[in-house]
């Protein structure tokens, strides 16, 4: 299993602290740094563009670039350029966001979302193979073709929860990126669906991975981290479909799902994470103390380490 980093960005420095943390994460020895999309936060892409050039020698991908508010044109273009700039080293996650995104900032239905992603694929993904595309949708139609010819294209991931975005992830791209889903539901419900549906369009087995991002911290103190995480996450905990993901762990809140313990206890957490069928583990380490990060980020990789020797 993979273990890899995620951080947000600020958006008063968002290119500096893109760097730092970029630079931090490679420095520590990770080779890959998830960086989030807020939907009220600088543009993503745009502050990679930038950052990429500044730092080498690490993969960068995103999670997730909302999908409703961007046609498969437009984002096919940003993704070939980043990836032209950057080498080869992004990954594309997208996913498609919430209701009371879509609806509530946007303005735009969020109902028929497995079709919607469907038909945003049948776009997307050949204008980053760099091929021709004419797939006319309800809700999504895209047309033409990019020439960008040599930029990499990069792998794509879809957030993916509920059964059915499961199986069009495991049909189509590369993996599903979870977040705030717990060991047993990653174990039984989205691995195994994901997986099934690989098989089943008769893709090769290790076709499509589960990244899995949950919040971490190695701590001796565990019942103040643990009133951290329940702050920190509390909208998780209300929306439906990370709310839906705790149900299926009985956890009462963000808290629950978290990996809070020194380091044997973390490890544990790591090798049942493993277990489960997770490919990548994406640490989201949330102590707001230097040292609590510090250690946190020393306890992942040095857990990774002893899991490629062995």
């Amino acid at each position: 299993m993979r273990i890899s980093l995620v951080a947000g960005l600020n958006n008063e420095s968002p290119v500096e602290s893109c760097v730092r943390a970029l630079t931090r994460a490679r420095d520590e020895g990770f080779g890959r740094l998830w960086m989030t999309q807020m939907p009220f936060d600088v543009d993503l892409l745009t502050v990679l563009a930038a950052a990429l050039r500044e730092v080498p020698d690490i993969e960068v991908a995103s999670g997730v670039v909302p999908i409703q508010n961007q046609h498969p044109t437009l984002l096919a273009q940003r993704a070939l350029t980043l990836n032209i700039i950057g080498d080869g080293r992004f990954t594309l996650g997208i996913g498609v966001t919430h209701r009371a995104v879509t609806e509530g900032m946007w303005g735009i239905s969020w109902d028929k979302s497995v079709k919607r992603l469907s038909e945003y694929l049948d776009g997307l993904l050949p204008l980053l193979a760099k091929e021709q595309v004419d797939a006319p949708g309800e809700l999504v139609t895209t047309r033409g073709a990019l020439q960008i010819p040599n930029a990499p294209t990069p792998q794509v991931y879809v957030a993916a929860l509920g059964p059915q975005m499961l199986r069009v992830a495991g049909r189509r791209t590369a993996g599903t990126i979870t977040w705030m889903t717990g060991r047993k539901t990653l174990r039984e419900h989205v691995g195994p669906t994901l997986r099934a549906a690989a098989a089943d369009a008769g893709r090769a087995d290790g076709s499509v991975a589960v990244a899995a991002v949950l919040p971490v911290s190695v701590t001796d103190d565990i019942d103040a981290v643990r009133s951290i995480a329940a702050q920190q996450f509390v909208m998780y905990g209300h929306l439906p479909s990370y709310r839906a993901m705790l149900d299926r762990e009985g956890y009462s809140g963000p808290e629950d799902v978290a990996l809070i313990g020194d380091e044997e206890t973390v490890w544990q957490y790591l090798d049942e994470l493993r277990d489960a069928g997770v490919d990548e583990f994406v640490g989201d380490p949330f102590d707001p103390s230097p040292e609590g990060g510090l250690r946190t980020r020393a306890c992942l990789r040095a857990w990774e380490s002893r899991a490629s020797d062995i």
